[in-house]
């Protein structure tokens, strides 16, 4: 971590108003005043503090805001639970996981099913690392063919496992792509990679870049009420 960009402690459980709630600590010399969020991927508030500032005056602003902080954890997704007889999904389909402790097969899907081998310990970790393997072949492909369809070509594609944002488009015509979405429907992964080929001709938001947005893909609207509604619960899987 760069010196002066900020240090965590450890998480702790704090009594509030509504109930008992996961808290992490984070001191920034960059920050002003005192701040706090919820993130939506750990599950836990995350109290800001400047360097001066003490750790009973986080308490009280969380304190005041007890009702706040309950309703926003109230709405984030449950995790999944990366075990035997959970789901996961996988183009937007949900897909039971079979432990089958005695093959060697590694990762497979069968007959709609994720069947994982090996130890029980192991599920969680080997079901991620089949996501991620299936992201690196699925989402290259889709690119490379929206890219073809639209005549809009990116330098390169970076994929990576980001929390803000589900892909991007740098000056020098690279896109990145979240990993993570090879888990949501093929039609938000068909806008997301729409959105990011757009970026190589409109470096902005503004009105024509959404115009070829919308000439690049028919799934927009649908999209970005799918990912409002279910985008955190795909960040909340870990392996």
């Amino acid at each position: 971590m760069a010196q002066g960009a900020g240090q965590e402690d450890g998480l702790e459980v704090v009594p509030i108003a509504s109930g008992a709630v996961p808290v992490r600590w984070r001191i920034s010399a960059r920050a002003r005043r005192i701040s706090m969020r919820i993130d939506p991927v750990a599950g836990h508030v995350v109290m800001t503090l400047p360097r001066a500032a003490r750790r009973a005056d986080g308490l009280a602003l969380l304190r005041a805001h007890s009702g706040w902080v309950a309703a926003g954890l109230a709405r984030l997704p449950p995790a999944a639970e990366l075990r035997h007889g959970g789901h996961v999904p996988l183009d937007g389909q949900s897909r039971e996981i079979v432990h089958c402790p005695e093959a060697r097969r590694g990762v497979w899907l069968e007959e709609g099913r994720l069947h994982v081998s090996g130890a029980a310990e192991f599920i969680s970790r080997r079901v991620m690392a089949y996501l991620r393997a299936q992201a690196q072949v699925l989402l290259p492909a889709r690119l490379r063919i929206q890219a073809e369809a639209s005549g809009l070509r990116p330098t390169q594609l970076r994929l990576r496992d980001t929390k803000s944002r589900w892909g991007s488009c740098s000056s020098d015509g690279s896109i990145m792509l979240c990993w993570r979405l090879v888990m949501a429907p093929q039609e938000v992964q068909h806008y997301i990679i729409a959105h990011e080929l757009a970026h190589l001709r409109h470096m902005n938001h503004g009105p024509d870049f959404w115009l070829l947005v919308d000439r690049l893909t028919p799934h927009r609207r649908q999209a970005e009420k799918w990912l409002r509604a279910n985008g955190a619960s795909l960040h909340r899987l870990a392996g």
